[in-house]
C-alpha cells in the first residue's frame, strides 16, 4: 500500500514540475515538439530511476553520520553529510553521460533534435531534487527510492508530454498576439497544474478519514474503559 501511495503521489501531487517547478528549462525549452519531448521525457525517467536508489545507498552507507559504522566501530562517528551535493551530482553525470552515449549510438535523429538539452539533463534541478527529496523525506528502503525516483520521472514525463501536445495545438489557434510563445506556454502549465493538484483529494481523503475512524475508536475505547471502571468502583462500595 505504501509503494502505491507513493506512485501516485508523485505523480500527481508532488509533480516536478507543477508542485514544485523544477525542471522548468527543459520542460519549455524541448516541449514544441511530442517527439522530442517523448525522447527527453524517457531519458529523465531513466537517470531518475537509476540516480535516486543509487544515492539513498551512498546517504545510508556513507554520507549520514555515523553511516561507516559497517567499516569497523572507529568509523562510527563520521559525518560525511557535507559530501551530499558533490557525491548526487556526481552520480547524476554518470548516469547522463551513460544516456547520451545510448541515444547517439542507437537514435542519432533525436540525439540531434535534443541537442545540448540531453547533456544539460545532468545539470536539471528536477534530476537533483529527486535525491534531495528521498534525502528529507527520510525514505527508509531503497524499494521506496526507486519507486520514488521512477514514479516522479513519469510525473515529468507526462508533464512535458501534455504540454508538448498542446502546443502543437495551438500553433493552430488564434492566441492574442502578447501571449504567443512562452505567454501562452505558462498559463497552460498554471492550468496543468490546478488540475493534478486536484488529485490530492482524491489520494489524501481515505487517510484523513481513516485517521478520524481511528481516533473516534480511540475515544469510544477510552470512555468504554471508564464506564467499566465507574461500575467497578460501585459494586464495590455498594459491597
Amino acid at each position: 500500500m505504501e509503494h502505491i501511495e507513493l506512485f501516485f503521489k508523485s505523480i500527481f501531487i508532488d509533480n516536478m514540475v507543477f508542485a514544485t517547478f523544477l525542471g522548468m528549462c527543459s520542460y519549455l525549452a524541448v516541449s514544441k515538439k511530442v517527439s522530442t519531448a517523448v525522447g527527453l521525457g524517457a531519458a529523465v525517467i531513466f537517470v531518475l530511476a537509476v540516480t535516486v536508489p543509487v544515492n539513498w545507498l551512498l546517504d545510508q552507507y556513507i554520507l549520514q553520520p555515523g553511516a561507516l559504522k559497517w567499516l569497523g566501530a572507529e568509523y562510527a562517528d563520521y559525518d560525511l553529510s557535507f559530501l551530499s551535493f558533490i557525491m548526487f551530482i556526481a552520480t547524476i553525470a554518470t548516469m547522463v553521460q551513460l544516456v547520451e552515449i545510448v541515444v547517439e549510438k542507437f537514435s542519432p535523429s533525436l540525439y540531434n533534435s535534443l541537442g545540448i538539452f540531453l547533456p544539460l539533463i545532468a545539470v536539471n534541478c528536477a534530476i537533483l531534487g529527486g535525491s534531495l527529496f528521498m534525502q528529507s523525506r527520510e525514505i527508509e528502503t531503497i524499494g521506496l527510492a526507486f519507486n520514488y525516483g521512477f514514479s516522479s520521472g513519469i510525473g515529468w514525463f507526462l508533464a512535458i508530454l501534455a504540454i508538448a501536445a498542446i502546443r502543437e495545438k495551438i500553433r493552430y489557434s488564434n492566441v492574442p498576439a502578447p501571449l504567443r510563445g512562452l505567454g501562452i506556454t505558462f498559463i497552460i502549465t498554471g492550468l496543468m497544474a490546478i488540475g493534478f493538484m486536484s488529485f490530492g483529494g482524491m489520494l489524501t481523503g481515505g487517510d484523513d478519514e481513516g485517521k478520524e475512524e481511528t481516533q473516534t475508536a480511540k475515544v469510544e475505547q477510552v470512555n468504554e474503559n471508564e464506564d467499566n471502571k465507574l461500575a467497578e468502583n460501585t459494586t464495590t462500595i455498594n459491597e
